[in-house]
């Protein structure tokens, strides 16, 4: 993909578009703060990769609809730390 594109303008003038490497060059010259603001709208623009059908997608749900309809269900992050460290010591 190191070829650049010709497009043709509206008034049938060529016009040279810069390659991926050109724009990724140009992009990691950005500060880190805009280069995160560049990524999550290029993310943005994608289609979802995960769909509702998903396994894992659908366990998520229905976990989150249980700590919704049942909030005293959930642990804290300290419990969850002592659950796997009696799990990795078992």
């Amino acid at each position: 993909m190191s070829e650049r594109l010709l497009i043709k303008t509206p008034s049938n003038i060529l016009a040279f578009v810069a390659t991926i490497a050109e724009v990724e060059k140009l992009a990691l010259d950005l500060s880190e703060s805009q280069r995160a603001v560049l990524a999550a709208h290029l993310l943005g623009s994608l289609p979802s990769v995960l769909h509702d059908e998903d396994e894992g997608i659908a366990e998520a749900q229905r976990r989150d609809a249980e700590l919704d309809a049942n909030p005293s269900s959930g642990i804290s992050l300290e419990q969850l730390d002592r659950q796997i460290e009696r799990r990795r010591r078992s």
